[in-house]
């Protein structure tokens, strides 16, 4: 009797401190990549959000048709929203030539008896809609509104965050295959490991009559335990470095997207449990399916 409640009770043991650390250690590197991805795509987004379109205006217009523009433009869906209004401005002809004579040192209102720069709205572009060709048709589409006199915006600029965007995006997928593979077989294999001592055990159980279900089941609650406090140290670990970061380098919180990061630490721990989990199930099932010369 006696010997059967210590069986019972090393049913599901094994090693917690290797356990943990090899898949906190796992989980934390995949959190770090995943930081790196939400830097990453924060980052981008504030680049393209300086992709901008000037709409230069035909000359004296009067105020209404200056408004009525300022509406028609604003609405247009590829127009970035911005409650602070940034991101869609008024440019003046007097306030163009003043901006030019700072940048450039030269005043041509001392040889020239007329402004020559128009009155312009300058406005940042939606994501959604940065592509060259879509950036050519909204071009083309401003440019039949009655008072617009030119369109224009960085072509080579656009083309080269796009086609630069895009080499960065195939590597780190490549990376992020990489390491998931990696974390997937590193955590594996430490479960293997981990149950190597309790082959033994597992015989012997099923030598007395237990069923697959009930040997199976402290293994499975074990590892999903290990698996999810994994998650949350890997997670804690990794709010610490963040929060370190932030006081640390200037402009770095300006990238940090809370939900993301949240959405990040949850998918941790779910990862965690679900690796843990799934990595005890296989390796249980393979000592249940061998014969005692196999675990030999």
């Amino acid at each position: 009797m006696a010997t059967s409640s210590r069986t019972k009770k090393q049913l599901g043991h094994f090693k917690f401190g290797s356990v943990l650390f090899s898949t906190t250690l796992s989980l934390f590197i995949v959190g770090l990549f995943g930081i790196i991805l939400i830097q990453a795509n924060s980052l981008t987004k504030m680049i393209r959000e300086n992709i901008e379109i000037q709409v230069f205006l035909d000359k004296n217009l009067p105020e209404s048709r200056l408004a009525e523009l300022k509406s028609e433009l604003s609405s247009r869906p590829f127009v970035l929203a911005d409650e602070d209004s940034i991101r869609f401005r008024f440019i003046s002809s007097d306030e163009a030539a003043k901006s030019f004579i700072e940048n450039t040192g030269e005043d041509f209102t001392k040889f020239l008896e007329d402004n020559p720069l128009r009155d312009s709205y300058v406005f940042s572009v939606a994501e959604e809609f940065q592509s060259a060709e879509q950036l050519d048709l909204i071009a083309e589409e401003l440019q039949d509104i009655p008072g617009v006199f030119e369109v224009s915006y960085m072509t080579d600029l656009v083309d080269s965050i796009n086609a630069n965007l895009f080499k960065v995006s195939l590597i780190m997928g490549g990376f992020i295959l990489i390491l998931i593979v990696t974390v997937i077989m590193l955590i594996n294999n430490t479960i293997r490991l981990a149950l190597f001592s309790q082959r033994f055990l597992i015989r012997s159980m099923q030598l007395v009559g237990a069923t697959r279900g009930f040997i199976r089941k402290p293994f499975l609650i074990r590892a999903t335990i290990f698996g999810v406090l994994a998650g949350i140290v890997a997670s804690v670990a990794l709010f610490i470095l963040l929060e370190y970061t932030k006081g640390s380098i200037e402009g770095f919180s300006s990238l940090q997207n809370t939900p993301q990061l949240i959405s990040l630490f949850i998918g941790l721990l779910i990862m965690g449990g679900t690796l843990s989990l799934v990595s005890t199930l296989g390796a249980v099932n393979k000592y249940l399916n061998m014969s005692l010369d196999e675990l030999y």
